[in-house]
C-alpha cells in the first residue's frame, strides 16, 4: 500500500509539473496561430512581420535553451522552473496589453527564453523524481510530461476558440491572451507543489570530452529541418484554413482534434519508435508529420482539413520523442545531456527561421499557400536525410581514441 501510495505523489507531481509545457508551449508558443488573424487583420501585419512574431518566439527559446544550465546552477532548478514558468504567466498577460510590433515582438522575444527554461527544468526535475522508478514506468510517466504541449493546444482552443471571428477579422485577440494568462496563473500556483516535492538533479561530471556530433550529423540535419518545417506549418495553417473560408467552429474543431492526438501520439509511437533502428522511426514520424502539412494544400475538403489534424497532432511532438531515442540509444550515457541540448540548439535554430521565411513566401503574390508549401517540401526533406543515420554506438573509449587519434 505504501508503494502504491508513492507511485500516485510520482504521477501527481509529474503532472504537477506538466503545467509547465502546458503553459510554455501550448498557450505560449502554438495559441499565437489562433491569435494571429485577428491580430494581423487589426494590427495591419504582413505574413512576414506575422512571421516575424514566431520567430522572435523562437530565438528566445533558442537563447533560453543555451543559457538554462547556467541560469539552473545559479539559482537551482526548481527555483529557475517557478521562476521562468512565472515570468511565462506574465508574457501572456503582456501581449493583451502591449500595443506596438516592436513591443510585442520583444515580449514574444521574452516569452521563448521563459518557455525554454521552463520547459528544460522541468524534464530535469520529472527525471529526478523518476529516478529509482522502472524504464517502464519512467517512459509511460515522463511521457506524460512531454505531453503538457499538446494539452495547451487543446485547451487554448477550448478556452479562446469562441473569440475567434474569421468572416471579419475581428475576433478579440487581446482578451484572448487574457483568457490565457487568467488560466496560466492558476496552473502556475497548481504546479508549486510538485516543484516542492522534486529535488533538484545532481550537477552533470565536469570533462573535457564532447559529444560526437559527427556521427550523428544525419540525425542532426533533420532536427533542423523539422524545425523549420512544422513551425511554418503551426504559425500559419489557421490564417490559411480562414482564408479558404473555413468557418470559425470548424478551425475550433481542428485545434482541438490537433492538441488532443498529440497527447495521444506521444504515447503511440513509443513502441514502434523502440524497435525501429538508426534513423528510420525519426524518418517514419516525419513522413506522418509531412502528409498531414500536405492535405490542406492538395485538397479544401472538410476531411482533408481534419485528416491533417490528425496526422499532423498524433506525430509533431513524437518527432522530439524519436531523435531522444536515437541519441539515446547511440551514446553513452555521458553524453545524453550535452546530445540533446546541441540537438535542442540545432532545432530551436530551425525554428527561428521557419515562421519568417515562411511568411516573406506567403507575401508573395500566391499568398499563405507558397508560404505553407515549405512545410512538407522540407519535412519530406527531413524524413530522407534522417534515414543515413546509422546504428553506431559510440562509448566512452572510442570517444578517446578519436580525440587522440
Amino acid at each position: 500500500m505504501k508503494g502504491f501510495f508513492a507511485v500516485r505523489v510520482e504521477t501527481l507531481a509529474v503532472a504537477g509539473l506538466a503545467l509547465g509545457p502546458v503553459v510554455a508551449l501550448g498557450f505560449g508558443r502554438f495559441a499565437y496561430a489562433l491569435l494571429l488573424p485577428s491580430m494581423r487583420s487589426q494590427l495591419h501585419w504582413t505574413y512576414a512581420t506575422a512571421g516575424l512574431m514566431n520567430s522572435a518566439n523562437a530565438a528566445g527559446y533558442l537563447a533560453g535553451a543555451i543559457a538554462t544550465g547556467a541560469i539552473s546552477r545559479r539559482i537551482g532548478v526548481r527555483r529557475a522552473f517557478l521562476a521562468n514558468l512565472a515570468v511565462s504567466v506574465v508574457t501572456l498577460f503582456a501581449m493583451g496589453a502591449a500595443s506596438g510590433t516592436g513591443l510585442l515582438l520583444v515580449v514574444r522575444f521574452i516569452s521563448g527564453v521563459s518557455g525554454a527554461i521552463t520547459f528544460i527544468t522541468g524534464a530535469g526535475l520529472a527525471a529526478e523524481i523518476l529516478a529509482t522508478s522502472s524504464p517502464g514506468k519512467v517512459a509511460a510517466v515522463l511521457g506524460l510530461y512531454f505531453a503538457g504541449g499538446g494539452a495547451g493546444i487543446a485547451l487554448s482552443g477550448l478556452a479562446i476558440g469562441p473569440l475567434l471571428d474569421s468572416a471579419a477579422g475581428t475576433g478579440d485577440w487581446r482578451l484572448g491572451w487574457i483568457v490565457l494568462g487568467a488560466i496560466a496563473l492558476l496552473f502556475l500556483l497548481v504546479a508549486t507543489p510538485a516543484v516542492l516535492i522534486a529535488k533538484d538533479p545532481p550537477p552533470p561530471p565536469k570533462t573535457s570530452q564532447r559529444w560526437p556530433a559527427r556521427r550523428m550529423t544525419p540525425l542532426i540535419a533533420a532536427y533542423g529541418l523539422f524545425g523549420v518545417g512544422y513551425i511554418a506549418y503551426m504559425t500559419f495553417v489557421v490564417a490559411f484554413l480562414e482564408g479558404e473560408r473555413v468557418g470559425p467552429a470548424e478551425i475550433s474543431l481542428f485545434w482541438l482534434v490537433l492538441g488532443i492526438l498529440s497527447i495521444g501520439g506521444v504515447f503511440a509511437w513509443a513502441q514502434p519508435i523502440s524497435r525501429l533502428r538508426g534513423g528510420q522511426g525519426v524518418s517514419l514520424v516525419l513522413a506522418v508529420v509531412m502528409v498531414g502539412t500536405l492535405l490542406p494544400l492538395i485538397s479544401r475538403s472538410p476531411w482533408a482539413t481534419m485528416g491533417s489534424a490528425v496526422l499532423f497532432g498524433v506525430s509533431f511532438l513524437s518527432v522530439v520523442t524519436a531523435v531522444t531515442a536515437v541519441a539515446r540509444r547511440l551514446l553513452h550515457r555521458h553524453f545524453w545531456t550535452p546530445a540533446i541540448a546541441g540537438l535542442t540548439v540545432v532545432f530551436a535554430l530551425g525554428q527561428s527561421l521557419g515562421p519568417v521565411l515562411s511568411g516573406f513566401l506567403s507575401s508573395g503574390p500566391s499568398g499563405l499557400r507558397t508560404g505553407l508549401a515549405l512545410s512538407p517540401a522540407l519535412l519530406a526533406l527531413a524524413s530522407l536525410v534522417a534515414l543515413g543515420q546509422r546504428d553506431h554506438y559510440v562509448d566512452l573509449p572510442e570517444v578517446d581514441t578519436l580525440a587522440n587519434g
